[in-house]
């Protein structure tokens, strides 16, 4: 069976940046799983993966923009240090944040006595994507799984 649409596929995956560096890795722990299609993983990663067969192993490199992103200098904003209510904070935690287009994550940067600088980039944004990638498991996904537009079951979102 070949990777294609509305299929269930498994992966062990090990992701590293451009100097090496592992960022992520599934080696150890169960595989992940993903509907294919559903935009359940990025794109540069699930486009590799089209048509590919169990067993299969390969390095895929994925560039910012079929990754997270490029970084886009916009997002980091300065925040008055009184919107935060009070509560403690510092660099490297995250925050919902939400305007007209929806909710998204802000990392902390840099807080002041008056401002907290947020960066509303994902954290892998702009950065070149190394995977190391062996096919699992593939299989035909349930009628429900692709309803919900994810897995079901183990390796998957149990409801």
């Amino acid at each position: 069976m070949q990777i294609s649409y509305e299929k269930v596929v498994g992966i062990h995956y090990t992701l590293r940046d451009g100097k090496g560096e592992v960022l992520d890795s599934s080696v150890g722990h169960d595989p992940l799983y993903y509907l294919h299609g559903h935009g359940n993983i990025i794109p540069g990663l699930e486009n590799q993966l089209e048509g590919k067969e169990l067993g299969h192993k390969m390095i895929v490199v994925v560039a910012p923009e079929e990754g997270y992103g490029l970084r886009d200098e916009d997002a980091v904003q300065q925040v008055p240090i009184a919107s935060f209510g009070g509560s403690e904070v510092a660099p490297g935690m995250q925050f919902r944040a939400g305007n007209e287009n929806g909710q998204y994550v802000v990392t902390v940067v840099e807080v002041t006595p008056e401002m907290v600088t947020v960066d509303g980039n994902h954290p892998l944004a702009g950065v070149e994507l190394h995977f190391d990638v062996e096919i699992t498991d593939i299989r035909e996904a349930t009628e429900e799984e692709i309803a919900h537009g994810h897995v079901h079951g183990p390796g998957g979102h149990h409801h």
